[in-house]
């Protein structure tokens, strides 16, 4: 799957007849593509850069059921959330993982009150988990569990579990569980233009943006599932823009330096806004901002000054024995998250929840959370019913992802055979098969092993080098520098299987080298704005955003509306039930 020409293969023939035809291989595309190769349904997906190249690699990794969304009285979104989080923790273990989280509660006059609506809040998200797992804890309890964080100003902390995962190995299981139950997947091919009879659409235009080449394709039904920059394939249906673009950003520290086996979520000190730092695949991740972005889509995001500053003084603020500076950070990363505008001063105040809009015969699906991938890919199924009356029926309670039930080849030690598994799926038997002697081992100051590389560049579709290191082993986020001191072995493992001759190397690892120095490292220094005197002088430093950004007064304040009814409404539907 995937090997050497398949491109080639892939364009050879595409001139025949499609159900549908997905533009977007992200997350949603993605899961689109399975639950259509599921039905029968003869589909392809184009993406015209790599899969998973956007927000989809770029998102906070977590899978969560979305507590922040229960102040805006979103019930039922919380509730599918958490329901999905435990079918992806129970399909893929070593992909989605448990997490647990320890949720700050400050002293104040509003402690207790705060305080009970939380717990009210947490009871229901634990009801639709049909778990009993959060639990308050005293600010000692607090610093034994979390030893470096200043506890001074906390009243305790809930402790709750929610789930994380790497957002970009999931596209890709998704992507290619699907290619193999019988749907095409191609990558670097965008869609330049749709095709329309009366003023429907009936197809699109494809072009190889290798190659430059072009070719049409008939379709039944064309789906929009390009995320923020959906309204662009919308105005070729003459429709006007509906999406408000939200960039969020992240640092990266290296775990010997920010220690924490947990996720830690509190108050940003300036605004309020929540702000989490937790481990992941060996790192320490800290994030996320949420502020409009106003960069041309067509440009990679990248962080800026002020949102390195803004999340430092969050670090500063909870963890100042660690002395945190820039030089300690191991790499950054920003995304853009497709938000329906609906005129709010405050970003973070706009719904998360998914939109289907069905335009002169183009069905765009947008919004949404990682979470919800699968359920959205049903609901833009249901909506295709439209254009397409003879969709089979639906299984809505089809798992996500195949079950695995061979255990690998060789003995390895428990927590990589489980990641090997969770990230691979059944290809992960072949993986171990494929490697060479001595690639079993970790790359050093990391989780990979030397025989995904290989794995990657033989089989995983790379077109270019940043494909195979930002997001099929993603050693441009864990390893200092991207990675730049293991480039001889890297070369020496990929290369050959890559089929790049010594130019075609030199050219891709400069290119690699310009893309991680300009989005995924730290702007320069002497552009970032003092963070301590940000702490010190709130009044002389304009926060990030305007409004209260989700402070968690607010948070409470609407719980002490809904926790009675999400109560109410979780025992009722498991009386009907």
């Amino acid at each position: 799957m995937w090997n050497k020409n398949w491109r080639e293969e892939i364009w050879k023939d595409l001139n025949q007849p499609w159900d549908i035809v997905v533009v977007g291989g992200g997350i949603t595309g993605a899961g689109i593509l399975r639950e259509a190769t599921r039905l029968g349904l003869k589909t392809l997906l184009v993406e015209q850069r790599d899969f998973a190249f956007g927000t989809s690699s770029r998102s906070s990794k977590l899978v969560h059921g979305g507590l922040r969304y229960l102040k805006q009285g979103k019930i039922g979104l919380t509730q599918a959330s958490v329901q999905e989080r435990q079918k992806l923790q129970e399909s893929a273990p070593g992909l989605v993982d448990p997490l647990g989280f320890l949720l700050a509660n400050e002293k104040g006059s509003g402690q207790w009150r705060e305080k009970m609506l939380v717990r009210a809040g947490l009871s229901f998200y634990d009801l639709v988990a049909l778990q009993w797992s959060h639990r308050y804890y005293s600010p000692q309890e607090v610093w034994m569990l979390a030893p470096r964080l200043n506890v001074q100003d906390l009243a305790g902390a809930f402790h709750y579990f929610d789930a994380q995962t790497d957002d970009a190995r999931l596209v890709l299981r998704v992507l290619r569980e699907a290619v193999a139950a019988g749907g095409t997947a191609v990558n670097y091919i965008a869609a330049v233009n749709l095709t329309r009879e009366d003023g429907q659409v009936v197809g699109v235009t494809l072009q190889d943006r290798e190659t430059g080449r072009k070719k049409s394709v008939q379709a039944k039904l064309v789906i929009n599932a390009t995320g923020a920059w959906a309204d662009e394939l919308r105005e070729k249906v003459d429709q006007e823009p509906r999406l408000r673009p939200l960039r969020g950003s992240h640092l990266i520290f290296p775990q010997w330096r920010f220690p924490i086996a947990q996720a830690v979520s509190f108050n940003h000190p300036l605004d309020g806004r929540f702000v989490f730092i937790f481990p992941w695949d060996g790192v320490t991740l800290v994030g996320t901002t949420d502020v409009d972005h106003s960069e041309e889509l067509s440009h990679e995001p990248h962080i800026t000054p002020g949102e390195v500053a803004y999340l430092m003084a969050a670090v500063e603020a909870r963890y100042p024995s660690l002395a945190l500076k820039l030089d300690d950070v191991l790499a950054t990363f920003a995304g853009v998250r497709p938000v329906i505008n609906t005129g709010k001063a405050d970003p973070s105040a706009e719904s998360r929840d998914h939109v289907v809009w069905t335009e002169n015969g183009l069905l765009t699906v947008t919004g949404g959370k990682l979470t919800t991938f699968r359920l959205i890919a049903l609901d833009a199924l249901k909506a295709a019913r439209e254009l397409l009356p003879d969709i089979p029926k639906i299984d809505e309670d089809a798992p996500a992802l195949d079950e695995v039930t061979e255990d690998l080849p060789v003995p390895l030690p428990e927590a990589t055979r489980r990641r090997l598994i969770g990230r691979y799926g059944r290809e992960a038997e072949d993986l171990i098969n494929a490697a060479e002697p001595g690639e079993l081992e970790n790359i050093p100051n990391s989780n990979v092993l030397w025989a995904e590389l290989r794995w990657a560049a033989r089989s995983e579709g790379v077109v270019h080098l940043d494909d195979l290191l930002l997001r099929r082993v993603r050693l441009g986020l864990l390893l200092p520098q991207g990675g730049q001191a293991h480039e001889a072995k890297i070369r020496a493992i990929c290369q050959p299987e890559l089929g790049w001759d010594d130019a075609r190397w030199n050219e891709e690892w400069g290119l690699y080298r310009k893309r991680w120095d300009e989005k995924y490292s730290l702007p320069p220094h002497d552009t970032v704005p003092d963070w301590h005197t940000m702490l010190h002088k709130p009044e002389t430093t304009p926060v990030l955003v305007e409004g209260d950004g989700g402070r968690r007064t607010a948070v409470a304040t609407g719980l002490l509306g809904t926790a009675l009814a999400l109560v109410l409404f979780y025992f009722g539907l498991r009386k009907r039930s």
